[in-house]
C-alpha cells in the first residue's frame, strides 16, 4: 500500500451513523455492542504474546510502526481491540440467528508477530479460532473478497484444519509477497462486474463443497470498486450489490450462518465510501427478512 495514504478510521463512525439514519440499524432491536474486549488468551491463539504486549503499551520500533502504517495512540489500542471484539460478537450472533454484520473488521493483513497494511490484530483469525476452541463449530470458512489478498489470515490459520481460507483478489496489488490460502483466486487488474461475479460464484461454491463449513466469516472489502484509491478492479455499485447477494444467498440458502465484516475501502470522499460499505448491510437486511431468520 502506498506510503502516506491516510487510513480512513472515521469511516467506521460514518457507517454507523448512516445505518442509523437509514433505519437499517435500530437501537434496541438489531444493534448490539460487545460487552468486553478480547482476552489475552484469545489474542495469543493467533498472535505472539510479545507482539501483543508491545502494541498494547506502545513499545513498537520505528520499523514496526512503518509496517503497521499507523501512528500508535491509546485510542488506536481501544479501536483495535473493539474491532476484534465486534467480530467475535458478530460470529456469536450469526450462530444464534443465522446472519450478522459488523460495522468494522477485516484486518486480514495482521500476521502472528507483526502488523501490516493498517492491520494489527487479525479479527477474522481470532474469531475463527475462538468459535472452534469453545466447541461452537468444527469448521469455519473465511471468505475474503477484499481486493488485497488475505495474507495474514492465511498464514495464521494455515495449521488449523478446521479453518478454510478463500481469497479472491487482484493479482497485481498489495501484498507483494502473498501467503498461501486454502484457495487463492488472483484476477487481473481491471476485472469488472461480470467476470468477477462469475469467478467468485464458482470459487465460493467449490470452497463450501470442499470444506463443509458450519460458519462463514465474510470479509466484504469494497476496495474492489472502480473508484477506490487503492483498488485495481472495476466493480460498480451494482456489482457490489450482486456480490453481497451472491455470498449471503449462497450461504444462508444452505443453512450456513454468516458473520460479515466491512473490510477495506479507500476514498477521500468519506460519504461515498461509507455508502459503498453500507451496501452490505442493506443486502443483509433484505436477506435476513426474506428468509425470516
Amino acid at each position: 500500500m502506498p506510503e502516506g495514504h491516510r487510513f480512513p478510521m472515521p469511516v467506521f463512525r460514518e457507517i454507523y451513523r448512516r445505518l442509523l439514519r437509514e433505519g437499517v440499524a435500530v437501537p434496541g432491536k438489531n444493534l448490539f455492542q460487545p460487552a468486553r474486549m478480547p482476552s489475552l488468551e484469545e489474542l495469543t491463539a493467533v498472535h505472539d504474546e510479545e507482539y501483543v504486549n508491545k502494541f498494547m503499551i506502545g513499545a513498537m520500533s520505528d520499523e514496526e510502526l512503518r509496517r503497521m502504517g499507523l501512528p500508535w495512540t491509546e485510542d488506536l489500542v481501544e479501536r483495535t481491540l473493539s474491532e476484534v471484539s465486534g467480530t467475535m460478537l458478530c460470529a456469536d450472533l450469526a450462530l444464534t440467528c443465522g446472519l450478522a454484520v459488523n460495522t468494522a473488521g477485516g484486518t486480514h493483513h495482521a500476521h502472528r508477530s507483526h502488523a501490516s497494511g493498517y492491520c494489527i490484530f487479525n479479527d477474522l483469525a481470532v474469531t475463527a479460532k475462538r468459535v472452534i476452541a469453545r466447541g461452537a463449530v468444527e469448521r469455519v470458512l473465511i471468505v475474503d473478497l477484499d481486493v488485497h489478498q488475505g495474507d495474514g489470515t492465511a498464514s495464521t490459520t494455515a495449521a488449523d484444519p478446521g479453518i478454510y481460507t478463500l481469497s479472491v483478489h487482484c493479482e497485481d496489488n498489495f501484498p507483494a509477497k502473498k501467503s498461501t490460502s486454502s484457495r487463492d483466486v488472483a484476477l487481473p487488474t481491471g476485472t469488472g462486474d461480470d467476470a468477477y461475479i462469475k469467478t467468485t460464484e464458482a470459487a465460493l461454491r467449490e470452497s463450501i463443497e470442499e470444506h463443509g463449513p458450519q460458519l462463514v466469516l465474510y470479509d466484504a472489502g469494497v476496495d474492489v470498486h472502480g473508484a477506490d484509491d487503492l483498488g485495481g478492479f472495476n466493480l460498480t455499485d451494482e456489482g457490489l450489490i450482486r456480490r453481497e447477494a451472491l455470498v449471503l444467498d449462497t450461504c444462508v440458502g444452505r443453512g450456513i450462518p454468516v458473520a460479515a465484516v466491512v473490510g477495506g475501502g479507500y476514498d477521500k470522499d468519506l460519504e461515498a465510501l461509507a455508502r459503498r460499505h453500507c451496501i452490505l448491510h442493506h443486502v443483509a437486511r433484505e436477506i435476513f427478512e426474506s428468509n425470516k431468520l
